[in-house]
């Protein structure tokens, strides 16, 4: 039989080991059934899993490791499974769901088991030649080097530490081509696309199997179909029910902040940060700002600029402080181009998307020529009544020098982008925000750019951006803060009456 055929009825052969249906056969729900067949076909070796929390993957994933190790499908000698977590309790979840599933294997199997708790969990099979075990060990990269697994659980790899958890996947992948092994590597969403879970997920590679339960992002919470996707097992009695995860979605709409944020990203299973203190708006509250009906062009306009280098990005935002309307364009230099970019940032395809959208432009070669640029810019509000321009005071001559050259006579805003200027600025734009008073349509490079931007503290308090990766790209929103406030400045200026003359 094939080894998914095999895997099945196993699994199916063995009792639930704890939860309210504890003591009852496993049955497995239809996503478990095509994650078994698809991670071990024979020509799979890396099989990944993205789901809500409480879909049972870790225990799937056990049941799974508790097969290999007796052999059922594989019957190499002295076979190799390691349970690998970000924290050794972490780990241990794994381990005893699989001692949990052995103590409903035949007794004759169950006499051939040794567990042992210390100095390390370990599950020891001395049937089939002996000299099989499992082991649950930590995200530290230095204790995978040596082995030869024949088979490797990563669990949560999506929150793992980015540099001790890379060298350990990189030590076990490495092991696993010494004896044709296979790695399930598991977890909900990572909090962004540049994480290697998320990497995993979004490029699809020969011997490499995805199943990822991830709904679209923007929509709300509480949306029904939303949450089953994420979330499978709710419709076959597995973890969460459908009517529990509604009630925490409401009470999660209702508290906002951080619950809301980690219900999107544990149960929802999107990807977004779970830090919410430092972020410039969180998802939900720039998601509040997107709509599809758009505030009309009127009255004066502020434009925001934020000229980028040859990495960077360079971005102008539009904005029309007396309906709150705002637009925001993004342009990168067209070398390299916008899927290598989206590559190098991991961020995917995302580019190319923006650009699909009409969000993102390519201007020049290796750089983008300022003045040719900016005449871009005026065109896209031509016959707008134009009453500032605001930008950073650090790349004041640059930017002057290339109006000159374009022509553009227009009163220019210069500011900092330190503490003083910049903790001013970024609160005034997130009143605004707060207040309903910027609008736009729903903008995947500014949804994208939120998502990097947040903010540093200095001791009084006060604001300053900054970027929440290194390859994170805030431009649109540094533009987007410059042309807010100054609006927001203008809108809450008194307005004077003109003095009529008076002859002496």
């Amino acid at each position: 039989m094939k080894p998914a055929t095999v895997a099945t009825q196993f699994l199916q052969s063995l009792s639930i080991p704890e939860g309210p249906s504890a003591g009852q056969p496993v049955k497995l729900a239809p996503f478990q059934r095509q994650f078994v067949k698809g991670a071990l076909d024979p020509a799979v070796n890396v099989a990944v899993l993205s789901i809500g929390r409480g879909n049972a993957k870790t225990a799937l994933s056990a049941g799974i490791a508790l097969c290999a190790l007796l052999g059922e499908w594989d019957k190499q000698p002295r076979r190799e499974v390691v349970i690998a977590a970000r924290t050794r309790d972490q780990a241990r979840i794994a381990w005893d769901f699989a001692a949990g599933f052995a103590r409903s294997l035949p007794e004759e199997l169950q006499m051939q088991l040794k567990f042992r708790r210390s100095p390390r969990l370990e599950i020891e099979f001395e049937g089939d030649g002996g000299g099989h075990f499992m082991r649950a060990i930590a995200a530290d990269g230095k204790t995978a080097l040596g082995g030869a697994p024949t088979l490797c659980l990563m669990d949560e790899r999506g929150h793992w530490p980015l540099d001790r958890g890379d060298d350990l996947e990189h030590a076990l992948l490495s092991g696993l081509g010494k004896r044709g092994g296979k790695a399930l590597i598991i977890s909900t969403s990572a909090a962004d696309d540049s994480h290697p879970f998320s990497v995993w997920c979004d490029n699809p590679q020969e011997g490499v199997y995805i199943q990822e339960h991830r709904p679209a992002p923007g929509l709300p919470v509480d949306d029904l179909a939303s949450l089953i996707e994420a979330n499978p097992g709710a419709k076959h009695g597995i973890g969460s029910s459908v009517e529990w995860l509604q009630g925490q979605a409401r009470r999660a709409v209702a508290r906002g902040g951080s619950t809301l944020t980690s219900f999107r990203l544990y149960n929802r299973n999107e990807r977004v940060s779970g830090e919410t203190r430092d972020l410039l708006l969180t998802v939900d509250e720039w998601l509040l700002c997107e709509t599809t009906d758009l505030p009309p062009r009127e009255g004066e306009c502020i434009v925001g600029i934020d000229l980028g280098g040859s990495a960077s990005m360079t971005a102008a935002a539009f904005y029309w402080p007396v309906t709150g309307r705002l637009e925001c364009l993004g342009t990168f230099p067209s070398n390299p181009s916008l899927a290598a970019r989206g590559a190098s940032d991991g961020v995917s395809g995302r580019y190319v998307e923006m650009q699909d959208r009409g969000e993102l432009s390519t201007l020049g070669d290796k750089t983008v020529p300022v003045a040719e640029w900016l005449g871009e810019v005026m065109r896209q509000i031509e016959g707008e009544r134009v009453t500032a321009i605001t930008a950073d005071r650090y790349k004041q001559a640059e930017l002057g020098e290339a109006l000159d050259r374009a022509g553009i006579r227009v009163p220019i805003v210069w500011r900092g982008q330190g503490f003083r200027d910049g903790g001013e600025d970024c609160e005034r734009f997130r009143r605004a925000a707060y207040d309903g008073r910027v609008k736009s349509r729903p903008s995947l490079l500014l949804r994208s750019a939120f998502a990097d931007a947040v903010c540093l503290r200095d001791p009084a308090n006060n604001l300053k951006l900054a970027k929440a990766r290194s390859t994170g790209r805030i431009d649109p929103v540094a533009a987007t803060v410059l042309a807010v406030a100054e609006g927001a400045r203008r809108i809450g200026r008194p307005s004077g009456k003109a003095r009529v003359a008076t002859w002496a």
